[in-house]
């Protein structure tokens, strides 16, 4: 259930509903927009025919039910696009965000020639994985906090946001204290304490598709996010498994303008992990700018052939800088 605020609504209103939605055991998440509140009303559906009785409060406009499961989520509840902030950087605005690296964080020395190139590519944030979560136990598992501390010289030497998985709930309080944006894999889209704890962090959130995910189970697995009080998530599609052996996954492209017309999160795709070649990314890139996401997450490395995760997929400096360029010619073609 939704309640619409009247356009002239006070402050003192809002906080009088909010006060009301509460006392009957619900929570209220307010979303404000340029020209009404919706405030969300979230908690147990049995109870919900009583939050009509909201439409006698002053300053209320109307009670609208919410059909889908995923609340918070939908459009419905939340006026226009999220734009998520990371610095002076928009998530969700008008232009089109890169965030670039290797897989994996490996030394101080890739680390750092990854950000220069990224920087002087274009990109707007660094990728690199701290914490990896491999199918098989005898691959390399990352650095971890050794790898977070690298990530935070990043931002103090080069100047750029990072992003890093998480895959433990035990570590986010750690790994919020390095970075700028916390990623949750494809394997643990459905860990529902892990999503419950970055719910509660202070950092934005990128959620991405599972392999064997449906759009409304990513959609919940958001709603879990921001259930728990953290309205800044974005969404990945990085590929599903099909029948198909030509790729590493199938790229679903449709599901960014399906998702962008039911929910007004961010959605990113991540062209690298969907191929697992780095062939096919500047392709997949470009369909990602073509069919209105609002940016990609891609691989790129100094030495592929060197890297200890995913060489196979990553993207050459000489390959990146023009995929850097052909996303801003097709941006900008689109735009106009």
């Amino acid at each position: 259930m939704i309640i619409v605020m009247k356009k002239q609504a006070t402050e003192k209103q809002l906080t009088e509903v909010i006060r009301w939605i509460e006392s009957l055991g619900f929570k209220a998440h307010p979303s404000h927009g340029v020209e009404r509140t919706i405030i969300g009303v979230i908690g147990d559906e049995r109870g919900k025919e009583g939050i009509r009785q909201a439409e006698f409060l002053e300053g209320v406009e109307k009670t609208i039910p919410i059909l889908k499961p995923y609340k918070l989520a939908s459009r419905e509840s939340h006026e226009g696009n999220t734009v998520i902030s990371v610095g002076t950087i928009e998530i969700g605005g008008p232009d089109f965000v890169v965030m670039a690296g290797p897989c994996a964080v490996e030394s101080e020395e890739q680390l750092m020639e990854s950000a220069y190139i990224v920087k002087k590519g274009g990109a707007q944030i660094l990728r690199g994985g701290a914490y990896k979560p491999r199918t098989s136990p005898y691959s390399f598992q990352g650095m971890e906090e050794e790898g977070l501390k690298l990530l935070e010289q990043v931002r103090t030497r080069v100047g750029l946001p990072t992003i890093t998985e998480v895959i433990n709930p035990a570590d986010v309080d750690l790994v919020e204290s390095y970075v700028d944006i916390l990623q949750i894999g494809a394997r643990n889209v459905q860990n529902f304490p892990l999503l419950k704890k970055v719910g509660r962090s202070r950092r934005p959130v990128l959620l991405k598709r599972g392999m064997m995910t449906t759009i409304e189970e990513l959609l919940m697995s958001a709603e879990y996010i921001l259930s728990s009080g953290n309205p800044n998530v974005m969404l990945c599609e990085r590929g599903i498994r099909t029948f198909e052996t030509a790729t590493r996954n199938t790229l679903d492209i449709s599901a960014v303008p399906v998702l962008k017309s039911l929910t007004h999160l961010p959605v990113i795709v991540d062209p690298s992990h969907a191929a697992g070649q780095w062939q096919y990314v500047i392709p997949l890139s470009r369909a990602a700018v073509a069919v209105g996401a609002d940016g990609i997450l891609v691989e790129m490395h100094p030495t592929p052939e060197k890297a200890v995760s995913d060489g196979a997929q990553s993207l050459k400096p000489e390959k990146f800088y023009q995929l850097m360029e052909e996303i801003k010619t097709l941006s900008s073609a689109i735009k106009h």
